[in-house]
Protein backbone atom coordinates (compact mmCIF):
# COMPACT_ATOMS: atom_id res chain seq x y z
CA UNK A 1 0.00 0.00 0.00
CA UNK A 2 1.18 3.56 -0.74
CA UNK A 3 0.00 6.96 0.44
CA UNK A 4 0.79 10.47 -0.77
CA UNK A 5 2.67 12.57 1.78
CA UNK A 6 0.59 15.68 1.05
CA UNK A 7 -1.21 17.41 -1.78
CA UNK A 8 1.55 19.98 -2.41
CA UNK A 9 4.12 19.64 -5.17
CA UNK A 10 7.75 19.07 -4.17
CA UNK A 11 10.93 19.83 -6.07
CA UNK A 12 13.53 17.12 -6.62
CA UNK A 13 15.85 18.81 -4.11
CA UNK A 14 13.09 18.94 -1.47
CA UNK A 15 12.34 15.26 -1.98
CA UNK A 16 15.98 14.22 -1.73
CA UNK A 17 16.53 16.28 1.42
CA UNK A 18 13.52 14.64 3.08
CA UNK A 19 14.40 11.17 1.83
CA UNK A 20 17.94 11.27 3.20
CA UNK A 21 16.61 12.27 6.63
CA UNK A 22 13.68 9.82 6.64
CA UNK A 23 13.63 6.32 8.14
CA UNK A 24 10.98 5.31 5.59
CA UNK A 25 11.30 5.01 1.82
CA UNK A 26 9.29 7.20 -0.53
CA UNK A 27 8.80 7.38 -4.26
CA UNK A 28 8.90 10.70 -6.07
CA UNK A 29 6.38 10.92 -8.90
CA UNK A 30 6.58 14.18 -10.84
CA UNK A 31 6.35 16.35 -7.74
CA UNK A 32 4.40 13.99 -5.48
CA UNK A 33 6.06 12.15 -2.59
CA UNK A 34 4.50 8.74 -1.97
CA UNK A 35 5.23 6.57 1.07
CA UNK A 36 6.24 2.99 0.26
CA UNK A 37 4.75 0.52 2.73
CA UNK A 38 6.72 -2.40 4.12
CA UNK A 39 6.44 -5.79 2.45
CA UNK A 40 5.00 -9.06 3.72
CA UNK A 41 7.25 -11.98 4.74
CA UNK A 42 6.47 -13.66 1.39
CA UNK A 43 7.31 -10.48 -0.52
CA UNK A 44 10.65 -10.22 1.26
CA UNK A 45 11.42 -13.93 0.84
CA UNK A 46 10.84 -13.83 -2.92
CA UNK A 47 12.93 -10.68 -3.26
CA UNK A 48 15.75 -12.24 -1.27
CA UNK A 49 15.60 -15.52 -3.22
CA UNK A 50 15.76 -13.74 -6.58
CA UNK A 51 18.48 -11.27 -5.66
CA UNK A 52 20.60 -13.93 -3.96
CA UNK A 53 20.35 -16.30 -6.91
CA UNK A 54 21.18 -13.55 -9.41
CA UNK A 55 24.09 -12.29 -7.33
CA UNK A 56 25.60 -15.78 -7.15
CA UNK A 57 24.82 -16.68 -10.75
CA UNK A 58 26.37 -13.47 -12.11
CA UNK A 59 29.50 -13.57 -9.97
CA UNK A 60 32.66 -12.37 -11.77
CA UNK A 61 30.49 -11.01 -14.59
CA UNK A 62 30.08 -7.30 -15.41
CA UNK A 63 26.78 -6.87 -13.57
CA UNK A 64 25.67 -5.62 -10.17
CA UNK A 65 22.52 -6.81 -8.39
CA UNK A 66 20.64 -4.38 -6.16
CA UNK A 67 17.74 -4.97 -3.82
CA UNK A 68 14.91 -2.75 -2.51
CA UNK A 69 16.86 0.11 -0.86
CA UNK A 70 18.75 1.20 -3.99
CA UNK A 71 17.18 4.34 -5.46
CA UNK A 72 16.60 4.65 -9.22
CA UNK A 73 16.14 7.93 -11.10
CA UNK A 74 14.01 7.85 -14.27
CA UNK A 75 14.87 11.18 -15.84
CA UNK A 76 12.33 11.21 -18.69
CA UNK A 77 9.44 10.74 -16.24
CA UNK A 78 10.96 12.61 -13.28
CA UNK A 79 10.47 9.62 -11.00
CA UNK A 80 12.57 8.30 -8.14
CA UNK A 81 11.71 4.76 -7.11
CA UNK A 82 13.09 1.66 -5.39
CA UNK A 83 12.60 -1.49 -7.50
CA UNK A 84 12.49 -4.76 -5.58
CA UNK A 85 15.42 -6.15 -7.60
CA UNK A 86 17.60 -4.52 -10.26
CA UNK A 87 20.47 -5.80 -12.37
CA UNK A 88 22.73 -3.00 -13.55
CA UNK A 89 25.47 -3.35 -16.14
CA UNK A 90 28.93 -2.10 -15.27
CA UNK A 91 30.08 0.57 -15.18
CA UNK A 92 27.24 1.81 -13.01
CA UNK A 93 25.79 5.11 -14.19
CA UNK A 94 24.81 7.45 -11.37
CA UNK A 95 22.54 10.46 -11.50
CA UNK A 96 24.63 13.55 -12.12
CA UNK A 97 25.80 15.07 -8.86
CA UNK A 98 24.81 12.07 -6.74
CA UNK A 99 26.52 8.93 -5.43
CA UNK A 100 23.41 7.10 -4.21
CA UNK A 101 21.09 6.94 -7.23
CA UNK A 102 21.54 4.69 -10.27
CA UNK A 103 20.13 5.32 -13.75
CA UNK A 104 21.05 2.32 -15.95
CA UNK A 105 19.25 -0.91 -14.96
CA UNK A 106 18.94 -3.58 -17.63
CA UNK A 107 16.66 -5.92 -15.65
CA UNK A 108 14.01 -4.97 -13.08
CA UNK A 109 11.80 -7.29 -11.03
CA UNK A 110 8.81 -6.26 -8.94
CA UNK A 111 7.02 -8.55 -6.50
CA UNK A 112 3.32 -7.77 -6.83
CA UNK A 113 1.01 -6.94 -3.96
CA UNK A 114 -2.73 -6.26 -4.04
CA UNK A 115 -2.22 -2.52 -3.59
CA UNK A 116 0.57 -2.02 -6.17
CA UNK A 117 -0.32 -4.60 -8.83
CA UNK A 118 -2.01 -2.21 -11.28
CA UNK A 119 0.61 0.52 -10.87
CA UNK A 120 3.52 -1.91 -11.36
CA UNK A 121 1.93 -3.35 -14.51
CA UNK A 122 0.91 -0.08 -16.13
CA UNK A 123 2.33 3.31 -15.12
CA UNK A 124 5.51 1.98 -13.58
CA UNK A 125 6.29 -0.32 -16.51
CA UNK A 126 5.71 2.60 -18.89
CA UNK A 127 8.20 4.68 -16.88
CA UNK A 128 10.76 1.88 -16.87
CA UNK A 129 10.47 1.54 -20.66
CA UNK A 130 11.77 5.10 -21.01
CA UNK A 131 15.17 3.96 -19.64
CA UNK A 132 17.51 3.37 -22.63
CA UNK A 133 19.34 0.38 -21.09
CA UNK A 134 16.23 -1.37 -19.76
CA UNK A 135 15.58 -4.73 -21.47
CA UNK A 136 13.74 -7.12 -19.13
CA UNK A 137 10.89 -6.81 -16.65
CA UNK A 138 9.62 -9.49 -14.29
CA UNK A 139 6.33 -9.21 -12.42
CA UNK A 140 6.28 -11.86 -9.69
CA UNK A 141 3.11 -12.94 -7.93
CA UNK A 142 3.55 -13.48 -4.19
CA UNK A 143 0.22 -15.31 -3.81
CA UNK A 144 0.73 -18.03 -6.47
CA UNK A 145 3.69 -19.47 -8.37
CA UNK A 146 3.32 -17.18 -11.36
CA UNK A 147 5.62 -14.79 -13.30
CA UNK A 148 4.94 -12.37 -16.14
CA UNK A 149 8.14 -11.76 -18.11
CA UNK A 150 8.63 -8.96 -20.64
CA UNK A 151 11.70 -8.87 -22.89
CA UNK A 152 12.60 -6.04 -25.26
CA UNK A 153 13.19 -7.18 -28.84
CA UNK A 154 13.67 -4.93 -31.88
CA UNK A 155 12.77 -1.25 -31.68
CA UNK A 156 10.06 -0.68 -29.10
CA UNK A 157 8.61 -4.19 -29.33
CA UNK A 158 8.34 -6.33 -26.18
CA UNK A 159 7.93 -10.11 -26.02
CA UNK A 160 5.65 -11.45 -23.28
CA UNK A 161 5.98 -14.83 -21.56
CA UNK A 162 4.18 -16.37 -18.61
CA UNK A 163 5.47 -19.01 -16.19
CA UNK A 164 3.16 -21.02 -13.93
CA UNK A 165 3.82 -23.65 -11.28
CA UNK A 166 6.88 -24.64 -9.29
CA UNK A 167 8.09 -26.95 -12.08
CA UNK A 168 8.62 -24.01 -14.49
CA UNK A 169 11.96 -22.28 -15.09
CA UNK A 170 12.41 -18.63 -16.06
CA UNK A 171 15.31 -17.90 -18.42
CA UNK A 172 16.76 -14.41 -18.75
CA UNK A 173 17.65 -12.99 -22.16
CA UNK A 174 20.07 -10.21 -21.14
CA UNK A 175 22.61 -12.71 -19.82
CA UNK A 176 22.92 -16.47 -19.40
CA UNK A 177 20.95 -17.26 -16.27
CA UNK A 178 17.94 -19.43 -15.42
CA UNK A 179 16.01 -19.89 -12.19
CA UNK A 180 13.39 -22.47 -11.30
CA UNK A 181 10.20 -21.21 -9.71
CA UNK A 182 10.75 -23.83 -7.00
CA UNK A 183 13.93 -21.97 -6.00
CA UNK A 184 12.33 -18.53 -6.43
CA UNK A 185 9.45 -19.48 -4.13
CA UNK A 186 11.54 -21.46 -1.63
CA UNK A 187 10.18 -20.94 1.93
CA UNK A 188 7.20 -18.94 0.62
CA UNK A 189 4.01 -19.75 2.54
CA UNK A 190 1.12 -19.59 0.06
CA UNK A 191 -1.38 -20.46 2.80
CA UNK A 192 -0.35 -17.31 4.65
CA UNK A 193 -0.64 -15.38 1.38
CA UNK A 194 -4.29 -16.45 1.05
CA UNK A 195 -4.97 -15.13 4.54
CA UNK A 196 -3.31 -11.84 3.60
CA UNK A 197 -5.41 -11.50 0.44
CA UNK A 198 -8.61 -12.06 2.39
CA UNK A 199 -7.52 -9.46 4.93
CA UNK A 200 -6.68 -6.93 2.20
CA UNK A 201 -10.10 -7.43 0.58
CA UNK A 202 -12.07 -6.91 3.81
CA UNK A 203 -13.74 -3.46 4.04
CA UNK A 204 -12.04 -1.15 6.50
Amino acid sequence: MTSTLSQRTYTVDEYLAQEIASQDRHEYRQGEIVLMAGGTPNHNQITLNLAGSLNFGLRRQPYRVFIADQRLWISDRRIYTYPDVMVVGQPIELQEGRKDTVTNPIVIAEVLSQSTRSYDKDEKFAAYRSIPNFREYLLIDQYNAHIEHYTKTEGQAWLFREYDGLEATVSFQSFEFSLSLADLYDKVDFAQAEVQVESDLEPS
